[in-house]
């Protein structure tokens, strides 16, 4: 039976290579806009810069270190070629003066023997292969070099027909010594010209930052101070974006709720009416069931407009998850229910206390009117505000669990989590957990009843 799970596996299977490279890469680069941003100045600099090495420094490197070492070569043959051509004194006086002032070469001519074992070449020695290969081109005779011993010198061996020519050369008159110049001068650019685009780039995402920050804070229902639109054009016209459809959602806000405050009162005005025509009409059986349809009616009102409002109005504060929990332990303990709850992390959290409040008391009322145990941990770290209630309460079906969120949805067979029975309570507990920037979720709890979970940014 072929299933979508074998599919994608037979599908990751049979992807090109590339693909898991690209996806391990992804996984591993930063996420960060200023993070990405430093890499794409930094990678194609540092590329640049490879290539250059590699290229251009490699080629010059090794062209002049050959002329170099073939014009050492070359005055070493001419020595050579004097001494078998033109009769010397007994110490070669001569021939080693004119190499020491004209050449600039310790020259000495030692008695016939073997050349010492050759030395164990450096990895990445390019002098060893090139002053070799211009000796044996030039010269044509065996020889023996040292370009490992003394930093500064270099020193040849030839071994002549019945004598050994020892000569001792600077390390710069064979090699290109100086081209760590260059590196130095382009690092050094590079890393100044890196501080700047740093100090340059900073400047750009300060104002994203600000913005996004922004935007979190309006999320969770509070009021960003002092948020101007700053920055480049594009930026600029996203952050007036942000303010009018922060005015644009404010002022939709106060419409509502001033006309639901213009209902409210027009409608109390009404019921106010009956309930004074009812008390005039006195203590008649007949009228008992009216007098009960109007207190439902308020009472749906009062829900309705609580519901409406969503504590909109209120403004952030600090609160104590242990006083919320204890004032719910007393209440458990007065109806005979237990109560059982947990803090992990920091007792103190910044939300707007009201409606907090209410969202957390009606979700354990409603496990106390239909439970008898209730468990609550929260846990408060860096990011997140969880609150876990789980009861051993009937529960809700799966299929109602996102209904019961629906304003007025109300259950006939399960519990309904409204105190009042006017199918909002879950409505406003949803609505206030939303205007914090988060969630109320249902689930299985483990003590075979309903499993509510609020988590908020904290």
């Amino acid at each position: 039976m072929v299933t979508i799970d074998s599919l994608r596996r037979e599908d990751r299977s049979s992807a090109p290579g590339w693909r898991w490279i690209v996806r391990w890469l992804r996984r591993r680069l930063p996420t960060g806009l200023y993070a990405r941003s430093l890499l794409i100045i930094i990678i194609p600099m540092v590329l640049l810069q490879s290539v250059v090495a590699a290229v251009f420094m490699e080629r010059h490197w090794q062209m002049v270190t050959e002329r170099l070492s073939l014009a050492v070569t070359r005055d070493i043959a001419a020595i050579i070629e004097i001494i078998e051509t033109y009769p010397q004194n007994s110490d070669y006086s001569e021939i080693i003066r004119i190499a020491r002032d004209q050449l600039s070469l310790q020259i000495s001519i030692e008695p016939d023997g073997d050349l010492p074992p050759p030395r164990v070449k450096p990895f990445f020695s390019i002098l060893d292969g090139i002053l070799s290969d211009e000796i044996t081109d030039e010269i044509h005779r065996p020889f023996w070099i040292d370009t490992v011993g003394n930093s500064n010198l270099v020193e040849i061996r030839i071994k002549l027909d019945n004598k050994i020519l020892r000569v001792l050369t600077k390390r710069s008159q064979t090699y290109a010594s100086n081209t760590h110049i260059f590196i130095v001068w382009m690092v050094g650019t590079s890393l100044v010209l890196i501080g700047i685009s740093i100090l340059f780039l900073r400047g750009q995402i300060r104002p994203i930052l600000t913005l996004a920050r922004a935007a979190e804070s309006f999320g969770k229902g509070q009021k960003p101070d002092n948020f101007y639109p700053r920055g480049a054009d594009e930026v600029r016209r996203a952050g007036l974006a942000f303010i009018l459809m922060r005015e644009r959602i404010e002022r939709q806000i106060e419409q509502r709720t001033a006309m639901l405050s213009g209902v409210s009162h027009d409608l109390r005005t009404i019921l106010t009416r009956f309930k004074l025509q009812l008390a005039l009409a006195g203590d008649n059986p007949d009228l008992h069931g009216l007098n009960d349809d109007v207190n439902d009616m308020q009472t749906m009102l009062e829900a309705y407009m609580a519901f409406a409002r969503g504590e909109v109005e209120e403004d952030v504060g600090e609160l104590k998850l242990s006083e919320i929990f204890a004032k719910l332990e007393s209440d458990f303990a007065l109806h005979g229910k237990r109560f059982n709850y947990s803090i992990e992390g920091d007792d103190d959290i910044s939300v707007r206390p009201n409606a907090f409040m209410r969202l957390v008391t009606n979700l354990a009322s409603n496990a106390r009117r239909y439970a008898d145990r209730l468990d609550i941990e929260a846990k408060h770290n860096a990011k997140w505000l969880t609150v876990v209630f789980d009861d051993d309460g009937p529960g809700i079906p799966e299929k109602n669990r996102e209904d019961v969120f629906k304003p007025f949805f109300r259950l006939d067979t399960a519990r309904n989590l409204d105190a009042s029975g006017t199918g909002l309570g879950l409505a406003i507990a949803r609505d206030i957990a939303r205007s914090h920037g988060g969630n109320v979720t249902l689930g299985d709890s483990p003590l075979g009843g309903l499993r509510a979970t609020i988590r908020i940014p904290a």
